[in-house]
């Protein structure tokens, strides 16, 4: 699995530029739009063409596999307007990181997967979750960005992501436990192109030093030290052959031949092809 995975982040590295640049500026941009001409729409006509509705998609309406991620209304203008203006500022962020091809498949993954759900067993996909899922995976590739509480109070992107991950855990419990499965699993299914993304980088949000200290320590088998051979007249030391390896940290400088439990990743903000092992990916100075 993980070399599957180091193969799709290289794949994604290679062709980084292909794809919708910019993609989250034409999404706000037409959900701003749509939330404007809503405004004046009494009838809720925009909102019935744009709205996911299965049975209609099944008469060949497929536009409304995607187009209800423009129907984001968070009530009052003033406080949609600067919704709007994070989940971009939260998407250029990450597409800057990615590159413009691996944004692109997070997002439309996310779509996806909402789709399937809803063809499957019903229900009405919206874009609050794919928008959660934005904001879980600026958090866990910036955790110690900070967010200004009811625009006063700092607190660090981590701490909301672990509020909106237990709130989802706890609404699927208790939509199942009100006989709602499984239409209760919605939440979890709307944001698993977080977790097929980031798989074992999610630890991200916990900081490095709670990390450090809840997992256990790793113990390797140092090799017992051979005694020399006996010589008799000097002679020169023979030269240590170089270790064989496919990925090795720039930082600690283990490699999967030394550390075979460890994962290896490339960064796609470094200029170059610069390899980290999981521990520094995220907490490295990037070469520019």
């Amino acid at each position: 699995m993980s070399k599957l995975r180091t193969k799709f982040e290289r794949f994604c590295y290679q062709n980084s530029h292909k794809g919708i640049p910019n993609l989250m500026l034409y999404i706000t941009l037409g959900s701003a739009l749509v939330y404007i001409l809503s405004m004046f729409d009494r009838s809720y006509t925009l909102y019935q063409i744009l709205r996911f509705d299965k049975a209609l998609i099944l008469q060949g309406q497929i536009w409304r596999l995607f187009s209800y991620v423009f129907l984001f209304d968070a009530g009052h203008i003033l406080v949609t307007a600067i919704a709007l203006f994070c989940y971009y500022t939260l998407g250029r962020a990450m597409e800057s990181a990615w590159g413009t091809l691996r944004f692109n498949l997070f997002y439309f993954t996310g779509v996806i997967l909402m789709d399937a759900f809803c063809m499957i067993f019903g229900g009405n996909a919206n874009i609050t979750y794919l928008n959660m899922s934005l904001f879980l995976g600026y958090a866990t590739m910036y955790p110690n960005a900070r967010f200004l509480l009811l625009y006063i109070i700092p607190v660090r992107a981590w701490i909301f992501a672990v509020v909106d991950l237990a709130l989802t855990v706890y609404q699927v419990v208790a939509l199942t436990a009100a006989g709602l499965f499984p239409f209760s699993l919605f939440p979890l299914v709307a944001i698993g192109n977080y977790f097929l993304f980031f798989g074992k980088d999610v630890l991200n949000v916990i900081p490095l030093s709670w990390r450090v200290k809840l997992s256990p320590k790793r113990k390797h088998k140092s090799p017992q030290p051979t005694k020399p051979p006996i010589q008799f007249r000097v002679v020169q030391p023979t030269q240590k052959p170089k270790e064989t390896y496919t990925h090795r940290c720039e930082i600690c400088g283990r490699t999967d031949v030394s550390h075979p439990d460890l994962e290896f990743r490339y960064c796609s903000r470094c200029q170059g092809y610069h390899c980290y092992c999981e521990e520094h990916i995220n907490n490295h100075e990037h070469v520019q």
